[in-house]
């Protein structure tokens, strides 16, 4: 018998001051039986931080040739992919000749490892990668629940988290930003 995905239920207040988007996301989110919380955690800060029209999660883990989140068109044109983790460069660079624009949320122990070896290849392509800090994930994912509201307040680099079970900060930093 298969093991089926976890599922949260997320009211997010969120307040991006970067971008003056101020919306209330009402988000279902399944976690992969082989993801991790921090993983999980890392797809809807990413998430919160491309917040638009028509922006979705996807089947993931579940479809190795999807990204984590994408916006689509009503054309079914990529507008924008979005992967989480420490993707190989032939993922990205094919992502990059489907969609208009590509970013990557690195976020584990290995991320600065991976960025090193990775870098000068990602240089020769647009797309934007970042870098969430791992203790911070941790952080966050300790105060998940699987019903929650969430207050998310974005400013500058840093993303300001209030649940009910505590704060705190996550910081994404870039590491490649072709804008």
């Amino acid at each position: 018998m298969a093991l089926k995905p976890t599922i949260y239920k997320m009211n997010i207040n969120l307040s991006d001051l970067n971008n003056d988007v101020y919306d209330t996301l009402n988000l279902t989110v399944a976690q992969h039986p082989s993801e991790t919380l921090e993983r999980m955690t890392a797809r809807v800060m990413a998430f919160c931080l491309n917040a638009q029209e028509f922006l979705t999660f996807t089947k993931g883990l579940s479809v190795a040739d999807d990204p984590d989140i994408w916006a689509k068109s009503l054309a079914d044109e990529f507008l924008l992919w979005i992967d989480v983790g420490e993707p190989a460069f032939e993922r990205i660079k094919k992502a990059r000749r489907q969609a208009q624009a590509v970013k990557v949320y690195s976020f584990n122990t290995k991320s600065a490892v991976w960025w090193k070896q990775s870098q000068a290849d990602f240089a020769a392509v647009d797309v934007e990668v970042y870098q969430f800090q791992f203790e911070q994930i941790q952080a966050l994912a300790k105060l998940l629940k699987r019903s929650m509201d969430l207050s998310l307040t974005i400013s500058g680099d840093s993303l300001y988290a209030a649940a009910e079970l505590g704060e705190c900060e996550v910081t994404c930093s870039a590491l490649q930003n072709q804008q």
